[in-house]
Parts: C-alpha cells; structure tokens; sequence
C-alpha cells in the first residue's frame, strides 16, 4: 500500500473537459487521478497515489470564490490526505490563483503540506509566493515534463519534513524569507570575494537580491486634444476575420498592425470571445474615437491599430511588441496612444 494519500486540483482544461466554453463548471469529485495527475503519481512511485481529483472551472473559481473554496474545501476535508497538489497552473493567470487560493486554504484549515507550480509571471506568484512553495515551470503545458519532477521533487521532501533549501537548490520561486545561516567566511571576507569577481567580470551570486521595479517616466501632457491625433493599440487580440497573422491564442509571439476599418474579431484566449466576435469595439473603441473626431475633440486618428493577445503573454515580448511599433508611431507624429485590454 503507498504511504501517502494525495489531493489534486486542476482545471477544466487539463480534465479534458473543455476549454473556455465550460469554465463555467462547478467543483466535483472525480475518484483517482485525471490529466496531469497521470504523471504526478507515477513520479511519486509506490510511495503515493491520488485518492481523489477536484476539477473546476477557471471562471466559476474565480467569480464564486467563497462558494468554490467552502465547496472543495468540504471535498478535500473527506479523503483526509496527506499533502495536496494543484496544477501545476504555468502562465494560466486564473488557474494560477485558483491553485494559490484553494492551496492557502488548505494548508490554513486542514494544516496539511500544499505544493503548487506557475510561470514566474503569472499573476498568482505575486500575491501567494510568500504563503507557498510554488515549483518554477515554464510558461505552457509544454514544459509539463520538467514540471512534474521538480514538483513532485519538493513535495516529497514536504511529506518527509526534510530541511527545505534555498529557491534555486529546490527550484521553487522565491519566497522572501530569510533565515539564519552559518558561512565558513564572515561577512566581510564575502563582500570582498564578491566585489573582486564584479571587477573580474566573473560571476557571482547576491546573498540578498534586491527587487527590480520597472520605473517608466510619465508622458508630457498633450496641450490641445483637439490636434492631437491618437493611435489604439490593444491586448486584446483584435484581429481582422480569419486572424491572419495567426497571432496565437495564449503566450503570442507576435503582434500585428491592421487598418482601423478591418476588425473582425477576437483571437484572444481565456475568455468568452462571444461578445468581441460580435462586435469588435467592445474592446477596440474605434466608434467611439470616430465620433469624437467628428465632433472635434480630437485631431486625428492613425489609420493602423496594433493588436496582440495578454493572455500568458511575456513580459518579455509585450516590450519587444512595443519597442517596434512605438518607433514608427513617434516616426508618424502621433501624439497619444489608448491602450486597451479585454
């Protein structure tokens, strides 16, 4: 018989139950493992198994939270488990703090060890690194093969009550605790040995890494609104009929420019596209901005939109998307730019 019973929350998605259309679901109970859980236990060998696997879809966590976590809160609580695994959620910004939310409250009611894993970026890292171990993963299903060791890695330790190490020896995202240490050199002799490599040009590891805030100076205030012409850009995947450029649904790598005139819908995941298929200014308000020209509030409007998908989407490539169109809209005299999301 394995030695641990193990709790697994995941998605609609990864219970093949759906995608977007029925993150509607309520929480249920499946007996066993589904999805990921598949590789989850077969890391875990004989020591483990899934007892029970809870399912719920991403929307209904999110806008019924006291409901959903009261719910499987209830379900977890009747398979007594020893340790609870959720996700893992990569860049997924609603499952990841679904998985956040649902761990926190297991760990705080049931006092059981609770182990989770995201993207660095998604939004569920910032407001509960500091309450779990959150295993590092890449930001899609694709890295689900690298995820899983790491995961299942940590949570043994857990189960164990072995000596947790730092973030980069156990591969879970930093947590901002500080704990005692004893170094075979004084702080001096470190601080030294660090500078030295610095000059060096060597490499060498911080012993307390400072937060980096990206600072961005405000723009000058446009004067005279009635001359000024403005430019949309969106995240929110507003795309000509067809998408032609394929920008992706989740994670783009790309960004297009497109006539003003030429939307057509939504190639943005993670949401109910239903109402931008249906009518695009819903989240590009290019109507809006063309009845203000009209009546002179405004210039002008750039006759290109810029459009891209937020969904999962890097830090990284949102700044590279900007950096190109940025330079022609300054090189074309535009003077104020709306940005919308979804």
């Amino acid at each position: 018989m394995p030695k641990y019973k193990i709790v697994h929350y995941i998605n609609q998605f990864f219970a093949q139950v759906g995608g977007e259309e029925m993150a509607h679901i309520e929480p249920e109970k499946r007996a066993g493992k589904v999805g990921p859980g598949m590789a989850i236990e077969k890391e875990f060998g004989s020591d483990a198994e899934i007892v029970a696997t809870i399912v719920c879809g991403d929307s209904y966590f999110n806008e019924n939270v006291d409901k959903a976590k009261a719910t499987i809160l209830a379900m977890v609580k009747s398979e007594n488990p020893d340790i609870f695994i959720a996700g893992p959620a990569f860049n997924a910004g609603r499952y990841g703090t679904a998985c956040g939310a649902v761990c926190k409250m297991i760990e705080e009611e049931l006092n059981i060890p609770v182990i989770t894993g995201m993207y660095e970026e998604n939004p569920g890292v910032d407001i509960y690194r500091k309450d779990l171990y959150i295993v590092s993963t890449k930001d899609n299903a694709a890295g689900m093969k690298d995820a899983v060791p790491s995961l299942c890695k940590l949570a043994k330790k857990l189960l164990s009550k072995e000596t947790i190490l730092d973030p980069k020896t156990e591969g879970y995202i930093m947590r901002g605790v500080r704990r005692p240490h004893f170094a075979d050199k004084i702080g001096a002799e470190r601080a030294v040995d660090m500078l030295i490599s610095k000059l060096k040009g060597e490499a060498y590891t911080t012993e307390y890494a400072m937060p980096v805030f990206d600072r961005v100076a405000p723009g000058k205030a446009i004067k005279d609104m009635t001359k000024a012409k403005i430019a949309l850009v969106t995240s929110g995947g507003i795309v000509p009929k067809g998408n032609p450029d394929r920008i992706e649904a989740s994670s783009a790598s790309k960004c297009g420019e497109y006539k003003i005139d030429d939307m057509g819908e939504t190639a943005h995941g993670g949401y109910d596209p239903t109402y931008a298929n249906e009518e695009p200014n819903r989240v590009l308000p290019v109507d809006v901005l063309k009845d203000l020209e009209k009546e002179g509030k405004i210039g002008s409007i750039y006759p290109y939109y810029y459009s891209t998908t937020g969904n999962g989407t890097s830090v990284k490539n949102s700044k590279k998307f900007a950096a190109e169109f940025a330079q022609k809209l300054v090189a074309d005299g535009v003077d104020a730019i709306i940005l919308t999301s979804t």
